[in-house]
C-alpha cells in the first residue's frame, strides 16, 4: 500500500473560479497535477481556502450576531487548519477541521431540525449565512480527507466517508471523486472505484494521477476476472469428472 501513497494527494493547480454568493471571494485550488508537468509526480496539495474575513460571515448586527460570530469562528479554525497543513502538521490540521465542524454542527439545519422541541430554540440562518456554513463545512471535509491520505496508516473508510459528504453537497467535485475512487479501490471495490475515477477523468481528462489510478483499477478488475474464470473452470472440470465417474459406475452395474 505504501507504493500508492505518493499518488494519493495530487498537486493543485492555482486559480480555480471564486465560489459563494457572499460579498467575498474564496480562492480555490484544483486537485491534480499540472498538465504541463512531464513526470506526472504527485505533490503536496493546498487545502480548500476561504478568503472571507469575519465581516462577510453573514448579516451583521441584530439577532444574527451570534450566528455571525460562530461562523467566523469556524472559518478561523479552518484557516488555522490550512496553515498547519502547509506546515505538514497534519495532526493539528485535523484537530482544527474537526473543531470547525463541531462549531458548524450547532448551526446546521440538517442537525438542528431533529432537535426541535428539545432545549433552547435554534437560530434561523439567512441565505448568506447558510451558504457560508455549507461551503466551510464542505471545505473542512475535503481537507480532512486530504489530511488522512497523508498519514502513515490511512483510514480509507474515513476518506471514503468524508469524500461522500463533499459529493452530497458539491456533486462533481473532482477532488472528492478522486479520493473516493482511491479509497474505494483500497477497500476492495474496484467496480465502484472505476465509476468515481471515470467521473474525475471527465473533469480532468489529461491528469496523470487519475490515469494511473484508473490503470490500477483495470488491473484489479482483470485479475478478479481471471480468478473468477479459473474458479469457474475448476468447478466445471470437477463436475465433468463427477459425471464421468457416475457414468462409469452406472455402466458397471449388473443388468
Amino acid at each position: 500500500m505504501s507504493s500508492v501513497r505518493s499518488e494519493l494527494v495530487p498537486e493543485y493547480d492555482p486559480g480555480q473560479a471564486a465560489y459563494s454568493e457572499l460579498a467575498c471571494s474564496r480562492g480555490r485550488h484544483a486537485l491534480f497535477t499540472n498538465d504541463k508537468a512531464s513526470d506526472g509526480a504527485a505533490a503536496e496539495e493546498s487545502p480548500e481556502e476561504e478568503s472571507c474575513s469575519a465581516s462577510c460571515a453573514g448579516a451583521s448586527g441584530g439577532s444574527s450576531s451570534r450566528v455571525d460570530a460562530q461562523l467566523a469562528d469556524a472559518v478561523r479554525l479552518k484557516t488555522e487548519g490550512n496553515t498547519f497543513y502547509r506546515e505538514k502538521n497534519v495532526r493539528s490540521a485535523i484537530g482544527r477541521y474537526h473543531r470547525a465542524l463541531l462549531v458548524l454542527r450547532g448551526l446546521d439545519s440538517e442537525v438542528t431540525s431533529a432537535l426541535k422541541g428539545f432545549g433552547s430554540p435554534t437560530a434561523t440562518l439567512t441565505q448568506e449565512q447558510d451558504v457560508l456554513l455549507r461551503s466551510t463545512q464542505v471545505d473542512c471535509y475535503n481537507n480532512l480527507a486530504a489530511c488522512l491520505l497523508q498519514r502513515e496508516i490511512v483510514d480509507y473508510n474515513r476518506v471514503h466517508e468524508y469524500s461522500l459528504k463533499v459529493l452530497h453537497w458539491r456533486p462533481g467535485d473532482i477532488k472528492a471523486l478522486y479520493r473516493a475512487g482511491v479509497a474505494t479501490l483500497e477497500l476492495g471495490d474496484a467496480q465502484a472505484a472505476r465509476q468515481y475515477l471515470l467521473q474525475a477523468s471527465r473533469g480532468r481528462p489529461n491528469d496523470a494521477n487519475v490515469k494511473k489510478q484508473l490503470q490500477r483499477v483495470e488491473e484489479k478488475l482483470s485479475k478478479d476476472y481471471q480468478k473468477e474464470k479459473a474458479l469457474y473452470k475448476g468447478m466445471l472440470s470437477k463436475q465433468k469428472q463427477k459425471d464421468k465417474e457416475e457414468a462409469t459406475e452406472e455402466s458397471q452395474k449388473p443388468q
